[in-house]
């Protein structure tokens, strides 16, 4: 028997909205995935820690706020540091040259507003497989 993938789900910075990812994560749970959803305003030790405790299988963050390449800089940077090594993936409001940014950076996909369901699913199932 193969057990449920895991996933943290997280808002970083002072990014307080969250019906993107929230709604992502209820998407993800209909779909078989287990989510651990950490909410709003957590920064990236938080983030990694808890990844740590909780044995992920991928990090998904979400950003509305303009802050997504720090942010993800400092989370890339706090998992290095902790020897955590399991894949990103980001979404919200990212124009298309910082998606490209985010990837250089080590990021597995960004997500973009408006991505339908299966699309998702595809996108996470082969990030995890």
């Amino acid at each position: 028997m193969t057990s449920r993938k895991r996933v943290l789900l997280a808002k970083m910075g002072l990014d307080c909205h969250d019906t993107g990812i929230a709604t992502v994560a209820q998407m993800m749970r209909e779909n078989g995935y287990e989510v651990i959803y950490m909410g709003l305003h957590n920064y990236a030790d938080e983030v990694v820690n808890t990844a740590i405790a909780e044995d992920v299988d991928l990090i998904g963050v979400s950003f509305l706020s303009g802050q997504h390449e720090t942010q993800t800089r400092e989370l890339l940077d706090a998992m290095k540091q902790a020897e955590l090594n399991v894949p990103v993936m980001c979404g919200g409001i990212i124009p298309p040259d910082d998606a490209q940014a985010l990837k250089q950076m080590g990021v597995a996909d960004v997500i973009e507003p408006g991505t339908l369901t299966p699309d998702l699913m595809t996108r996470v199932s082969a990030i995890l497989s």
